[in-house]
């Protein structure tokens, strides 16, 4: 591999045999700067002091009492992000309101970690113990009133850190009324708690001021190619083709000529029933199997696939399918049964 990597005229299977170690990238003089500028002006216009350290890593994280941030190196330039946009269909933060949303929630994590707020008996009244194990996976109550929504997937519900630092999350938003949104709600208190203790520590040095840079991207000696191999076995069931292996044996292709049933119109027509058994036997949400059922109607249409048994025969057979991914899902919080972590 040349000494000089040109990320502006790298072919893609070029780039994807660089090091990660070996990518020309860097936060200065990029828009993550910028964002960072800005993140250190909402800090100040609250009359905070602490002013968290970023760098480049391989995601979006705040190492473990470490009071920095760690920004994903592909955000750093425009090639890495169309890199990383095909290879996982999304580039988490590539926009300036999606970046200055997570910097805003890695901050909170900083600033819990730089003055060890996690210590104080109100924090675990209100939030819960940082003690508590992290899952690999959690169950979320997407109605629940008791925490703030902030980053998608109700992050808050995760762990009582997550939850402390969504709440930090959104109070520190610019031009967010979060007394008048949060209005009625039992998140509401943790939000005003937050405001006292920010008041409370908002111009004192912070205890902990320097952390380790853990799983920096300079550090990583995979190639990109490894990296995004690895990633995409992991995340596996994020990518539309996850089902399509095991629907290909369900259904069949329709047919050029002779009229057949789709795949797509069959489960449709069969969908209440089929949401109704499975809840019934299997105890999980409604919402769950109608949102599963959702995206596997959309690949049926997408591979186009019909019914090319006898009906009956098809229903055990999907209604079998269906079953399993959503035991798995109740067992593990995955509709795949392997998985190991999830970040």
């Amino acid at each position: 591999m040349p000494n000089k990597v040109n990320l502006d005229q790298m072919s893609e299977e070029d780039l994807l045999k660089v090091r990660i170690c070996d990518l020309p990238v860097r936060i200065a003089e990029t828009w993550l700067a910028e964002c960072i500028q800005r993140l250190y002006e909402e800090l100040e216009a609250k009359g905070i002091v602490f002013r968290p350290e970023c760098y480049l890593t391989d995601e979006w994280l705040t190492p473990e009492n470490q009071p920095i941030i760690g920004i994903p190196f592909f955000l750093a330039h425009p090639a890495l992000i169309r890199l990383e946009k095909k290879m996982m269909l999304e580039a988490e933060g590539e926009t300036v309101t999606a970046c200055m949303q997570l910097l805003r929630h890695e901050t909170g994590h900083a600033i819990c970690y730089a003055y060890q707020l996690n210590r104080r008996s109100k924090f675990r009244q209100l939030f819960g113990s940082s003690k508590k194990a992290y899952s690999e996976t959690y169950r979320y109550r997407p109605y629940s009133k008791s925490f703030v929504r902030h980053l998608e997937g109700f992050y808050a519900q995760y762990h009582p850190d997550e939850d402390f630092v969504e709440t930090f999350a959104v109070w520190l938003t610019p031009g967010l009324d979060w007394a008048k949104q949060y209005q009625g709600w039992p998140a509401l208190r943790k939000l005003q708690y937050i405001d006292e203790l920010m008041r409370h520590i908002k111009a004192r040095e912070p205890r902990i001021k320097k952390g380790k840079k853990f799983w920096q991207a300079k550090t990583i000696k995979a190639s990109l190619a490894t990296f995004y191999r690895r990633r995409r076995k992991l995340r596996a069931e994020d990518f539309p083709d996850f089902h399509d292996n095991n629907l290909k044996r369900i259904f069949s292709p329709a047919g050029q000529d002779a009229p057949s049933v789709l795949a797509a119109d069959f489960l449709r027509r069969h969908r209440p029933k089929i949401v109704q058994e499975i809840s019934l036997w299997t105890g999980e949400k409604k919402y769950v199997i109608n949102d599963l059922l959702r995206h596997i109607i959309q690949r049926c249409g997408a591979l186009r696939l019909a019914v090319g048994e006898p009906e009956h025969i098809v229903m055990v057979r999907f209604i079998s399918y269906i079953t399993t991914l959503v035991m798995n899902y109740v067992y593990t919080g995955w509709y795949r049964g392997d998985h190991r972590v999830r970040k």
